[in-house]
């Protein structure tokens, strides 16, 4: 008898046409992510067709034994592990100890963790995500006396929550302007995710550098992917094959410019020779394509620290900080 493939997320993702994040949000049954109630649905049928076998209960249960993970070295290919490693740093210099808990997008079980913290010496809590998203923070709201701060994720809600947040808008910006000052004049967008802000955060900062710089928006110019490198790599050839093609494409991750890279390759196109490239979030990957990838740095280790130092201050004014990241010009962006 055949023995039959396990079933992955990237199996469902591919199946129902969304990414691999929508299809682990929705299967771990977050609801602090404003996802529709259409892509929750055909993403679980799309799962039980497939025979997938974690789709969880919405029941949680409780009086569950507790299961600790001391790990002694984070992956380093996500961006947002700067975060983590300058908010441990802070918290040693100000004589305090940084515990990391992964909910998983559980609001139970998140809701539990801070009750156990509340039983211990804990100067505060710091709620994030590795990716930039508006969550819903009525779970939280009034759930506990400790101080408790945003890192990398937001609610309008809440105006007066203090939250660390990248500038999107303004990173965006700045790779625009780049292109612009590189002589590009037609700068193709490849974004992602349509329900995540950062990309429509994105999309404004690339056209204020096109207004700013008197250059006509062109809607047929910008596609929509989930972030897939075989969408980057269709959303590029569409780009290429308009009658009047692109002489930038900025792409809204360094992950989606291996598709980007792919496609140019296979029309014989040379980057920066023929178009110019950049990328977004400043990846490790960055320095290893050829050429290597033009690309704006995240901030997320001086937000990490940031949030830290404001728990440890022991002052908590309510504040807002949005910082821009520095843009890293490689070979992909210089003729």
């Amino acid at each position: 008898m055949e023995k039959k493939n396990k079933v992955t997320m990237n199996d469902i993702a591919r199946e129902a046409g969304v990414s691999q994040a929508t299809v682990s949000l929705i299967l771990n049954n977050a609801q602090s992510i404003k996802l529709s109630d259409e892509t929750r649905s055909r993403v679980i049928n799309t799962a039980q067709m497939l025979g997938y076998k974690k789709i969880p209960s919405p029941e949680k249960v409780d009086g569950q034994e507790e299961i600790a993970i001391i790990i002694n070295a984070m992956p380093s290919y996500d961006p947002f592990v700067d975060a983590l490693a300058q908010a441990r740093e802070a918290a040693w210099r100000n004589d305090s100890l940084l515990t990391i808990y992964d909910y998983d997008d559980d609001i139970a079980l998140a809701l539990r963790i801070i009750r156990q913290l509340e039983q211990r010496s804990c100067a505060g809590i710091i709620l994030a995500s590795p990716i930039t998203r508006c969550i819903d923070f009525s779970f939280f709201d009034r759930c506990t006396a400790l101080p408790l701060v945003l890192l990398n994720v937001y609610d309008r809600a809440y105006p007066l929550q203090s939250t660390f947040l990248p500038d999107d808008y303004a990173n965006a910006l700045q790779v625009t302007r780049h292109l612009i000052n590189q002589g590009a004049r037609r700068i193709a967008h490849i974004m992602g995710d349509d329900w995540m802000d950062a990309s429509h955060h994105r999309l404004s900062g690339y056209r204020a550098a096109l207004e700013h710089a008197n250059i006509p928006f062109d809607e047929a110019l910008v596609v929509k992917t989930n972030w897939r490198l075989d969408e980057t790599h269709q959303a590029t050839k569409k780009v290429m094959q308009l009658s009047s093609r692109p002489d930038a494409i900025f792409c809204s991750s360094d992950w989606m410019t291996l598709g980007c890279y792919q496609a140019l390759a296979e029309m014989e196109i040379k980057v920066p020779q023929d178009i110019l490239i950049a990328g977004y979030d400043d990846q490790r990957i960055a320095e290893q394509l050829m050429p290597k990838l033009t690309s704006v740095q995240l901030p997320y280790a001086e937000l990490g620290r940031a949030a830290v130092e404001y728990l440890c201050q022991g002052e908590y004014i309510s504040t807002h900080v949005k910082m821009a990241g520095k843009l890293q010009i490689r070979g992909s962006t210089q003729r």
